[in-house]
């Protein structure tokens, strides 16, 4: 069963799927891969851009990664009202389970009024973690 993550900040939805890559990974060597897919649904009445994106990615042992970087796999879309914008993209962890949460900081299209968008915390769960901690 595969679950689905989802967050609305200000008539923006968020939702996340999340895969395991076993065929990516290593667990002999520490080396955990995931895949996540995500949908941005714009439900309000103004045009939006997503301009950046601010991860945090945290491993069973508690360690913290950050990531920002602009726009989404190399995009930084415009979102009409209605729209939706998907991506995928992955992130590997040293240990057998974790989670990740974000931001996206986006834009009102014209005016460019900035405001945030939260990216559901969602669980990075392996076949080989002992328990589901998330």
């Amino acid at each position: 069963m595969q679950l689905e993550f989802e967050a609305t900040t200000c008539d923006i939805t968020v939702k996340v799927r999340v895969d395991y890559l076993d065929q990516s990974s290593q667990p002999s060597e520490g080396q955990f891969f995931w895949a996540y897919h995500v949908a941005i649904i714009n439900h309000g009445v103004e045009t939006i851009q997503l301009l950046k994106r601010s991860w945090r990615i945290t491993d069973a042992n508690g360690r913290v990664r950050y990531v920002h970087g602009d726009g989404v796999v190399g995009k930084q879309p415009v979102l009409e009202p209605g729209a939706m914008f998907e991506y995928s993209s992955g992130t590997p962890l040293g240990t057998a389970t974790g989670f990740m949460a974000g931001t996206y900081h986006m834009q009102l299209l014209p005016s460019g009024m900035p405001f945030d968008v939260a990216v559901p915390a969602f669980s990075l769960d392996s076949p080989y973690q002992n328990t589901r901690r998330h």
